[in-house]
């Protein structure tokens, strides 16, 4: 067993919430080497060739398996990026804890790029965690721009669960899902911005196949001088049924921009998208305040409740 530094085990503990261990199927990147990896009865994990990265084989046999592929990045001026793809049998059932932290103590942006693929098969169901999170006392940027896509076959089941915990000075999220017959997909994207920074996440999601449904839900909080925008699109081109909530608190000075869009191409694509900005509810305020708690305190219940 490897033993690990003292900046990766902490960020390790923000970004992989189940606990990283070195054990069972796992990778964890460095710096843009795989510092350590291994494989399990049902999980094969294979260095690419031609390019940076990693392909993640799960068999049919995986029931309830976890994979861990974190990826640390404490270098000041490095870009790193990586294209991880992840092949989920049929039958598979299966949880990927990944995630991204960047300390940058430099003067340099410090970035990650991770462009992943699911190739998730008939009946499979995948839960995929990601969190991103930056620290560092420098004064160069932390800078992470993930690409997610993802092809479902049908009766499949994928659920995405992201969040960006803090410190991300710019992040842009591209997200591209292709629905087939009778598949589920749930999304659950949260986000938080402060002082200068700026995220954009669009997603696309399409929903091809007859009888597949998709929930999507997206909250967020911007403080300080921070920008946020959010372009989720349903696309229905089969009978399907698809639900677009974009919930969003706005403090200080901070700008959030919300565009929910829906296209039905088909008799039967049943679409719906709701999109809400508003500031702190201050009768909740008040009331936290009256418990003998400071505003700054009340403020971080409200936001972690609304969050989680």
């Amino acid at each position: 067993m490897m033993t690990l530094d003292e900046i990766t085990q902490k960020i390790l503990e923000q970004i992989d919430g189940k606990g990283f261990s070195q054990d069972g199927a796992f990778n964890l990147r460095h710096n843009g080497i795989a510092l350590c990896h291994g494989d399990s009865e049902h999980v094969r994990i294979k260095k690419k060739e031609d390019k940076p990265g990693i392909d993640v084989y799960i068999d049919g046999g995986a029931k309830g398996e976890q994979v861990h592929i974190p990826v640390v990045v404490d270098a000041s001026g490095m870009t790193d990026v990586v294209y991880n793809d992840f092949y989920i049998a049929e039958g598979a059932e299966v949880t990927i804890v990944a995630g991204c932290g960047i300390h940058n103590s430099g003067c340099n942006e410090s970035r990650h790029d991770g462009i992943h693929s699911f190739h998730v098969a008939n009946g499979a169901n995948v839960r995929y965690e990601e969190k991103h999170y930056g620290e560092g006392n420098g004064t160069g940027a932390r800078v992470l721009n993930p690409v997610t896509n993802i092809y479902m076959e049908e009766e499949s089941v994928f659920t995405l669960d992201t969040a960006q915990i803090k410190g991300v000075d710019s992040t842009k999220r591209e997200t591209n899902i292709f629905m087939g017959k009778g598949s589920k997909l749930f999304v659950v994207e949260k986000l938080m911005t402060h002082d200068d920074q700026t995220a954009v996440s669009n997603m696309e999601v399409q929903l091809n196949g007859e009888g597949s449904s998709a929930q999507i839900v997206s909250r967020s909080v911007a403080k300080g001088n921070s920008k946020q925008t959010f372009h989720p699109k349903a696309v229905g081109n089969a009978g399907c049924r698809a639900h677009v909530q974009c919930d969003s608190i706005i403090m200080d000075k901070a700008e959030v921009s919300s565009i929910p869009e829906i296209n039905a191409r088909h008799l039967d694509a049943a679409i719906i998208h709701e999109a809400a900005i508003g500031r702190i509810n201050d009768e909740q305020l008040v009331k936290l305040r009256t418990m003998g708690m400071t505003e700054e305190e009340a403020e971080g219940i409200i936001i972690d409740n609304f969050l989680n």
